[in-house]
């Protein structure tokens, strides 16, 4: 039975997928906005803040929040750490000392709960060092994703659109 309801539920999501409308540059445009907010360690704000970049710039909200996902179970570990090590060369601290030492410890902890906490409790300095390193993380990411989604979805469209042309 649960096999039934799994096999049903991917049904359904390929056929939203396939009904998704939309020019694709806005549909690309949303999907990068949701990559860059995923990227960024603002963990429970991912959707908001992709859905408010799209609508500001126009772009589709079900991609923007379909890219968030790219911060899931699997990746959040390396992307924080990531995070943390460009934001610090940047600033120019040093990973292993003072204030940002708890942080440094991550490499250690595959614990989600623990990683956070040590986040929160590195205070300003971490925060500041892991929001940098997001930013230009999320960029890095999302700027070539756009340019990739926008040839995706455009082949997606014209392969959806000789189809229909096919059946008629």
């Amino acid at each position: 039975m649960a096999k039934n309801s799994l096999n049903r539920r991917f049904r359904y999501l390929y056929l939203r997928l396939i009904r998704l409308r939309g020019d694709p540059h806005d549909l690309a445009l949303g999907m990068a906005f949701g990559i860059f907010a995923g990227m960024t360690p603002i963990m429970p704000f991912h959707m908001v803040v992709a859905v408010a970049l799209a609508l500001v710039f126009r772009a589709s909200k079900i991609t923007a929040v379909a890219g968030t996902w790219i911060c899931n179970p699997l990746t959040i570990y390396p992307i924080y750490k990531y995070c943390y090590h460009i934001g610090s060369s940047i600033l120019g601290f040093d990973i292993n000392k003072g204030i940002l030492s708890s942080v440094a410890e991550m490499d250690h902890a595959l614990d989600l709960l623990y990683t956070m906490t040590a986040v929160l409790g590195a205070g300003g300095k971490a925060a500041a060092t892991f929001l940098l390193g997001g930013v230009v993380l999320g960029l890095a990411f999302a700027i070539p994703c756009y340019f990739i989604f926008l040839y995706l979805f455009g082949a997606f469209i014209a392969w959806r659109s000789s189809r229909k042309l096919a059946k008629a």
